[in-house]
């Protein structure tokens, strides 16, 4: 194998020194990705919705977990789109222009993020780790930190979430208790309801176009 070697001393060139600094910011971006990418967008409700439709069909393992996930990816991106996009224009090209310090990129990059998580958050939430952190009244919700912000968008969320779960278990639970009811006025007490129901189930989905359905209101959910 060829030789390697690092070594670290002082420079006296600038150019080097913010290059060194772009090196140091992008690799601690990249290891926040994945706690960015769960607490701070769309991801959380994509994904519990997406998981609870699942388990609404009763088809357990399909489509698998890989699938639910990727779509789950995708719709974060599509969503999120534009945030990044004001974070991009905002933050990233003027402070790699060398326009801007690194500080001030700090503050514009996250100001998208904080309102979009605004957007979303209760007031209810927002009120709970407001008083729980003992801070003062704000003016306005855009003074908050996002210490606080955070947790409140993410209960939030889970709340959002779970709600519309729970809208879309009703019209399979519905037809799980008819076709059970049916069952046993027929006295088939030995087969279970869940066999004959999935295929049910599978069909009412399918002639609503449940994913069209889903994906649409699960999108126009954050607008």
């Amino acid at each position: 194998m060829p030789p390697i070697s690092i070594s670290i001393g002082g420079t006296g060139s600038p150019a080097q020194v913010i290059d060194a600094v772009k090196i140091l910011l992008l690799l601690t971006v990249l290891s926040l990705v994945p706690a960015i990418l769960i607490l701070m967008t769309s991801f959380t409700r994509i994904v519990i919705v997406l998981s609870l439709l699942r388990s609404a069909l009763g088809t357990h393992q399909a489509p698998p977990n890989q699938v639910l996930v990727g779509l789950a990816l995708f719709l974060t991106v599509f969503i999120m789109a534009p945030v990044y996009e004001r974070i991009n224009q905002e933050a990233i090209r003027p402070y790699l222009a060398n326009q801007i310090t690194r500080q001030e990129a700090q503050v514009r990059g996250l100001r998208p993020l904080k309102e979009f998580m605004l957007r979303q958050v209760r007031e209810k939430d927002l009120a709970l780790f407001v008083n729980l952190a003992h801070l003062p009244q704000p003016v306005n919700k855009e003074e908050l930190p996002l210490r606080v912000i955070i947790p409140a968008f993410l209960i939030s969320e889970l709340k959002t979430a779970f709600a519309m779960g729970f809208l879309l278990y009703l019209p399979f639970l519905v037809i799980d208790m008819v076709v059970a009811s049916v069952l046993m006025s027929m006295g088939m007490f030995m087969l279970p309801p869940v066999m004959i129901s999935l295929p049910f189930k599978l069909l009412l989905f399918v002639l609503v176009d449940g994913w069209y359905l889903v994906v649409k209101s699960l999108v126009e959910s954050f607008h």
